[in-house]
């Protein structure tokens, strides 16, 4: 199957492989956002800074100087000739006519009217200058991008999977969405997220997106065919992480399985159970909703095992205890193999948000 897979999808060095530069417009990293009125007001600021420089510049050493008419200059002369100066319109009725003065006009007025126009102009500089900033950040995030998670789908269930995530403390630096909807990924960057455009079934989009040093992997598209596809790949890549996947159809589970994944959530079957239980008791509803929600209320979590707790019952921690987990199989509270904690084992639990402390 891998090597179908291969010939299938390629050989996966094609985008990993390309110089950064020519990764802008794939990978997008998100950036601060500024108001316009505050960027023009810097703008202005600093050209107002460097007329006003040039002109004392200038003044400071006016003997060197000559207007048409013989005059001595003053300030304002000064001024004058320091903003036609530096807008390169140079009307010629002042000149530097001593060499200290245009030494002064060549170390120091001319770089000052190099920065004036960039100032400027800036709008324009940035539009021209975006990509090779770009390339310098995905340069410097693809060198340092590790143990993070990697969001295969911003759709519906990616997003939630991704605000789920960011509820329990998950940076929004650490995650990273693979999709190829320009719509999908323009409301990832929105949310501060780094954002990877491409195929997710393809091996050379998933590399690019780090899935080689990836902790866990989430894979939420809107097809079963591409979750499976997906999956596989992303395990040839990266045997280690864990891959949490979602499907439409239960009887996908075991292609999902068979692909690499840990964790398979069909959605719809879950949806429906969700719907046949709200309409006999729908505060049960209300309560799971809650338990799946990690910045209000209570929520699910996981946690190591206090050593004060080894050798006692689960019923009995500091905690409701929903299950435990040894040796990376799930147990029920109730299960005789884990009427006594041991040392390892890590308890689901629920916790109260911090966010109502």
């Amino acid at each position: 199957m891998r090597n179908r897979l291969r010939r299938r999808f390629g050989s996966g060095d094609e985008l990993a492989g390309k110089p950064d530069y020519a990764l802008v417009g794939v990978v997008r990293i998100p950036e601060l956002e500024q108001s316009p009125a505050r960027a023009i007001g810097r703008r202005v600021l600093w050209a107002c800074l460097a007329l006003f420089f040039t002109s004392v510049v200038v003044w400071i050493d006016r003997d060197g100087y000559r207007d048409t008419q013989g005059n001595p200059l003053s300030y304002l002369d000064s001024l004058y000739y320091s903003a036609v100066t530096l807008s390169t319109t140079g009307y010629g009725d002042i000149t530097p006519i001593s060499p200290f003065a245009r030494f002064v006009n060549i170390v120091i007025i001319t770089p000052l009217r190099v920065l004036f126009l960039i100032v400027l102009i800036g709008t324009t500089l940035e539009v021209l200058t975006e990509r090779s900033r770009q390339a310098l950040k995905i340069q410097r995030w693809r060198n340092a991008v590790r143990n993070h998670t990697v969001v295969i789908g911003y759709g519906t269930k990616g997003r939630t999977a991704v605000d789920a995530m960011r509820g329990d403390g998950v940076k929004p630096s650490e995650i990273v969405v693979v999709d190829s909807e320009p719509a999908v990924l323009e409301a990832a960057a929105a949310d501060g997220l780094v954002t990877v455009r491409g195929d997710a079934t393809k091996s050379d989009v998933l590399r690019l997106a780090g899935v080689a040093h990836a902790k866990n992997i989430i894979v939420a598209p809107n097809r079963d065919d591409t979750a499976v596809l997906a999956t596989l790949t992303a395990r040839e890549i990266n045997p280690r992480a864990k891959i949490v996947a979602s499907i439409r159809e239960s009887e996908n589970t075991h292609l999902m399985r068979q692909s690499g994944a840990n964790s398979v959530v069909v959605s719809s079957e879950t949806a429906g159970r969700l719907l046949g239980i709200a309409t006999m008791t729908p505060s049960v509803v209300e309560m799971i909703e809650d338990l799946l929600t990690p910045d209000i209320g209570y929520s699910i979590a996981e946690r190591e095992v206090d050593p004060s707790e080894t050798g006692g019952s689960p019923a009995h921690t500091r905690d409701i205890v929903l299950g435990v987990v040894r040796d990376g199989v799930l147990h029920r509270v109730d299960d005789a193999e884990v009427e006594q904690i041991e040392a390892g084992d890590r308890l689901l639990y629920v916790r109260k948000s911090t966010s109502d402390d």
